[in-house]
């Protein structure tokens, strides 16, 4: 489940709960755990409040507006090109 969960903050880079509930088909309660698990590892950041809303009005569904962010690094893919594969690495020069 942790994997789904990173999946789709890295495809979405920021989420709220309801949204990562509805799409882990799980409830708020039960999601948050293992947001907490990625935000102890560095990868997720909760949003504060004033980032989320201007307003403060409270009436939105609080699970709408607690926003989770992705903040771990994204796999880098390079693109070689023929004249990148023939050519020497420059460490290798030393």
């Amino acid at each position: 489940m942790l994997s789904k969960l990173r999946n789709y903050l890295q495809t979405h880079g920021r989420a709220p709960l309801s949204d990562i509930a509805l799409h882990l088909d799980m409830a708020p309660d039960a999601v948050r755990p293992l947001l907490e698990r990625w935000q102890r590892k560095g990868k997720v950041t909760k949003l504060e409040g004033s980032e989320n809303c201007g307003g403060g009005c409270n009436k939105c569904d609080p699970e709408s507006v607690e926003i989770y962010l992705w903040s771990g690094h994204q796999p880098i893919h390079f693109k070689s090109t023929e004249t990148d594969a023939n050519r020497p690495h420059p460490a290798l020069n030393d």
